[in-house]
């Protein structure tokens, strides 16, 4: 589009002497266009609206609008193919575009509440967030957010991690039941890897193995819902936003301990603490009520083992999943057989216990416990003996008188005259 402006510039440069061809070349327009506003002056120039221009479906559109009105289920593929018949040479597009503007809108289905039994069902989820430690200036970081939700009462437990790999998965069940005092009958989960592996050709789900044996141990079984559903476990998709409005942003933390350390806090105090807008109840008198329903913990903690052997360093380190645990100073053997329990590394050495650590969460981590390190001894005060001690410069230089210097230059002249 030429602006009037553009015309005051084409006008000058042709003051100033410049051909048609080189105002086109300065300006960039063709030089038809030069040459048309150099022609009619300084008029600012008109646009109006283009004249409609024919459309090869116009002759149909009655016909297109009796029959979504006879039957609007219609589909755009039937009645493309009804027009071809009548003669129709547009495209496919131009008549669903067309059907999309009269055909009659669908009223929208009311969603279904659903409620479970106290203890029935707890929804599993993880989200995703971003965020830069101020340990860790300038570095941001991927962390995800483990969310347990009863759904009954709507309790809230949740802990930040650095992945969602299996052992993580299973080490942030152990906590959340502990946490609860108990386990439901059943936890719904996503299609996620790390507890759906797929289905069989009868349309029956399978459920990774390590996480089916961890439920069964708390006397709980998983459930999937159904493919691209997220609505069918609602309760824990809807607190994530919560989450992040209400506690994440605008907020500074240090690293993930203190996040996590926040977050409990946050969680007892506010989330835990407020009147839910669904339930309409307290969330923790709620919770009070269902514990009773849980399903009671085992006497004994999940504590399934993954045995695997590691070589120590040359600083008394092993490396288990990226991250470094020391060894006590007396361990002799360079390999090692190393456990690896939900909550807790445990190193052997000839079926001994030798070192016993908390699981490290993240990578390049390394947690030395003081009791591995034998301390030097301290060195004893340097004594000197009175005989080792250095004589004066004055006992260590022989005194002669000077007739013995005398003589022995007499020996040296004639020893040298004698040659």
């Amino acid at each position: 589009m030429v602006t009037l402006r553009m015309i005051v510039v084409i006008h000058d440069l042709q003051r100033q002497g410049l051909s048609i061809s080189a105002i086109a070349r300065r300006t960039g327009l063709d030089r038809k266009t030069v040459r048309k506003y150099l022609r009619r002056g300084l008029a600012a120039p008109a646009y109006g609206p283009r004249a409609p221009r024919p459309r090869r479906l116009e002759p149909y559109e009655d016909y297109l609008r009796e029959r979504v009105e006879t039957c609007a289920g219609l589909s755009g593929r039937r009645l493309y193919r009804e027009l071809r018949t009548l003669g129709y040479r547009g495209g496919y597009t131009a008549v669903t575009d067309y059907l999309r503007t009269i055909r009659p809108a669908l009223p929208a289905p009311f969603e279904r509440r659903f409620e479970t039994a106290p203890g029935r069902q707890a929804q599993v989820d993880f989200a995703e967030f971003l965020v830069e430690f101020a340990d860790q200036p300038g570095v941001r970081r991927r962390v995800w957010l483990f969310a347990l939700v009863l759904g009954h009462s709507r309790w809230l437990w949740g802990r930040f991690c650095p992945s969602q790999k299996l052992d993580t998965v299973l080490r942030c069940h152990v906590l959340a039941f502990e946490a609860c005092g108990g386990a439901t009958a059943e936890v719904l989960y996503d299609r996620m890897k790390t507890a759906v592996l797929g289905e069989r050709d009868d349309g029956s789900v399978v459920y990774h193995p390590a996480l089916v044996a961890l439920l069964r141990h708390y006397d709980s079984a998983p459930r999937a819902c159904r493919a691209y559903r997220a609505k069918t476990k609602g309760k824990v998709e809807r607190p994530f936003r919560y989450i992040r409005q209400d506690f994440f942003l605008g907020r500074t933390f240090r690293n993930l301990d203190d996040l996590n350390a926040r977050f409990a806090t946050w969680r007892a105090d506010l989330a835990n603490a407020r009147v839910h807008g669904t339930t309409n109840r307290v969330v923790q008198e709620a919770f009070a009520a269902e514990r009773a329903h849980l399903r009671p913990l085992p006497l004994q903690a999940y504590d399934a083992v993954l045995t695997v052997e590691r070589r120590v360093s040359h600083e008394g380190m092993v490396s288990v999943n990226g991250n470094l645990y020391s060894v006590p100073d007396r361990t002799r053997k360079r390999v090692l057989e190393v456990q690896h329990h939900p909550l807790e590394i445990r190193i052997f050495e000839d079926g001994e216990l030798v070192a016993r650590h908390p699981v490290l969460e993240g990578r390049n981590q390394r947690r030395v416990d003081p009791g591995h390190r034998r301390s030097p001894p301290p060195a004893a005060p340097r004594r000197w003996a009175a005989s080792t001690a250095p004589a004066p410069l004055e006992a260590a230089v022989a005194r002669r008188p000077l007739a013995f210097y005398d003589a022995v230059a007499r020996r040296l002249a004639a020893r040298e005259a004698r040659r």
